[in-house]
Formats: C-alpha cells, sequence, structure tokens
C-alpha cells in the first residue's frame, strides 16, 4: 500500500499491513487529533514524541523501530501524509 505524503503526488511512502498493526497493537493514533478534527504539524509533532517516549519505555520493540523507519520518521512524512495514513489505518481497520 501506498500513501500520498503531498498535494501534488510527487511524494509517496509505501505502508504494509505490518506497519498498520504496530499502529493499532500501540494505540498510536488514539487522541492524536484535537477537537478541530484537524492533521496538522502539531497532530504529527505530537506522534512523533509519544513514539519516543514509548521507544525509551518498552523491550522487545523491533516492530515499532521499523514503523518508526519506514513511516513515522520518513523525511517524506508531514501532515498531509500523516491523513493519509489515518485513513488508510481506518480503511484497513478489522482486516
Amino acid at each position: 500500500m501506498r500513501i500520498q505524503c503531498n498535494m501534488k503526488g510527487s511524494r509517496f511512502i509505501d505502508v504494509t499491513m505490518e506497519h498498520l498493526k504496530t499502529l493499532e497493537k500501540y494505540n498510536l493514533l488514539s487522541d492524536l487529533i484535537d477537537s478541530s478534527g484537524m492533521v496538522d504539524d502539531t497532530s504529527l509533532n505530537k506522534l512523533q514524541l509519544n513514539v519516543k517516549a514509548l521507544l525509551e519505555h518498552t523491550e522487545d520493540n523491533e516492530d515499532l523501530l521499523q514503523l518508526c523507519k519506514d513511516v513515522l520518521f520518513h523525511d517524506n512524512m508531514k501532515a498531509f501524509g500523516l491523513h493519509q495514513l489515518i485513513l488508510l489505518y481506518i480503511e484497513n481497520s478489522g482486516k
């Protein structure tokens, strides 16, 4: 699966089912977006800070490290990409 990371459609990140399972396992998308419902740079920063804290306090976190490397801290990941990741997660939840 692939998510678009910018409005122009020139940047993408490949996302696997394992990445989506890791998002679910660590409940990373919960309470990420404020009451406005907007996904912005603050949402991405919050997610990245939450993940860094988890990495510091979690052992046996190879799946989380892989998610960070491949998706969350990818050079192309911006707020638009996070929004697309959330939509992909919702679309594939329960599969």
